[in-house]
């Protein structure tokens, strides 16, 4: 049994609503763990006083300069005594999930065996960065207990100004929508820049995300600075056997509403014989007819990536989704798969030479133009690569042969 409970009357308020509540699962651990009463107790204080007491430090593991997140407590007594010395240090380990977040349940316990021995028990699947959080350990117990982690075959993840861990959606492995292989760009780019995630020498953070579709599941466009998402340039595929049943269970009007009418390009329409007409050419991908009607609609036959670059919440200028920089590549073979890791390394070689401290890579793209970012990493411009097309009637059209003289001239090339 741990130590007598704090009072903490405003986190029980906590455990009164129509939703579970975290505090029921850290009172659950309390009952017989120390760190986790104390934690309560300094949580309930941050509450009634609102004013977070925890400061940052150095701690970390043999050979990594990241991945540990300090946290020592503030909340001391006139005489520097830590009021809730149980949970005075509450460091947290960022730990790398394997590739599409598949675990079995054997290795999911070995985790909580080694958690309850050297940490807290507290343990998140997974944390916004991607990571395994485990959360609350001593300064003595981060060692021994990233030792038998790393002995499983995990490491520690990114964190401070240095590459992120990698997140991929479950993809390829379970998913129908699916146009690439998440797992292996994952793997591919998170071993590439191992060192850069492990020693932070970086402007500021990094993050690689992969989607296997324009679904997003890893909301990747919105919150990473290099996004691959799995895409098709080929025709939609359309049974229309499929359609016309749903057409006998639903009904025109059920479709016109939920399907036709929110086509954001309307490129989509039923014809007199109930057969479904799709505009392949403005189809841009986003998924919504093929979520809803999964038996009729699937992905093209000629499937590759869309890389996006830039996305981000706020910090400086606020939040900023991604920007096309490739619209389509092939990921067929070794050698493609190369190329994307060399954009790759371009990238973040750009942007720790160009970037300003604090600077995310939206926010440095931003600064200096996109024209520039391209021709730095060593990019052509692509029509597709346009974010607002027709804001602005008055466009420039020296040179503009010449332009599309060699863009068609690139795309016969990639053709062959």
């Amino acid at each position: 049994m741990a130590k007598k409970m704090h009072e903490t009357p405003m986190l029980d308020q906590l455990e009164t609503g129509p939703w579970p509540s975290f505090v029921t699962s850290l009172k659950r651990l309390a009952d017989d763990n120390n760190m986790m009463v104390d934690l309560l107790g300094q949580l309930e204080t941050s509450y009634e006083t609102k004013k977070g007491y925890w400061k940052g430090g150095t701690v970390g593991v043999l050979g990594y300069g990241g991945g540990i997140i300090p946290r020592f407590t503030e909340l001391k007594n006139d005489k520097g005594i830590p009021l809730y010395p149980d949970a005075a240090e509450f460091h947290t380990l960022r730990v790398q999930p394997p590739a599409g977040m598949h675990y079995d349940t054997q290795t999911i316990r070995k985790m909580c065996d080694i958690w309850e021995q050297y940490g807290s028990g507290l343990i998140a699947f997974h944390g916004q960065s991607g990571d395994i959080m485990f959360q609350g350990c001593t300064t003595d117990n981060v060692q021994p207990a990233f030792d038998e982690l790393n002995e499983m075959g995990f490491d520690l993840g990114g964190a401070g100004p240095a590459v992120r861990t990698g997140m991929s959606c479950v993809g390829s492995a379970r998913c129908e929508h699916s146009c690439a292989d998440e797992q292996r760009i994952h793997r591919m780019l998170v071993n590439a820049f191992l060192d850069d995630m492990h020693r932070p020498a970086l402007p500021y953070k990094f993050k690689f995300k992969v989607s296997g579709c324009g679904n997003d599941c890893m909301n990747s466009i919105q919150r990473a600075d290099m996004a691959i998402i799995g895409t098709w340039r080929d025709d939609m595929k359309v049974d229309q056997g499929e359609f016309k049943k749903y057409v006998e269970t639903k009904g025109h009007k059920w479709l016109v509403d939920n399907v036709i009418s929110r086509c954001p390009t309307q490129a989509l329409s039923i014809n007199d014989d109930d057969t479904l007409e799709v505009k392949n050419q403005d189809c841009v991908r986003c998924m919504h007819c093929i979520n809803v009607l999964t038996k009729s609609l699937s992905p093209g036959d000629d499937k590759g990536v869309s890389v996006l670059i830039g996305g981000k919440r706020t910090l400086k200028i606020g939040d900023l989704m991604g920007t096309v920089v490739i619209p389509f590549m092939k990921l067929d073979s070794d050698e493609e798969y190369e190329k994307l890791e060399g954009i790759a390394g371009e990238i973040i070689d750009f942007f720790a030479e160009n970037a300003l401290e604090h600077e995310r890579t939206g926010e440095m793209i931003e600064r200096i133009g996109l024209v520039n970012f391209l021709e730095g990493i060593g990019l052509d411009l692509d029509p597709n690569m346009i974010q607002r097309p027709r804001e602005n009637p008055y466009i420039r059209m020296d040179g503009w042969d010449e332009e599309a003289a060699k863009w068609f001239e690139r795309k016969a090339a990639q053709a062959s």
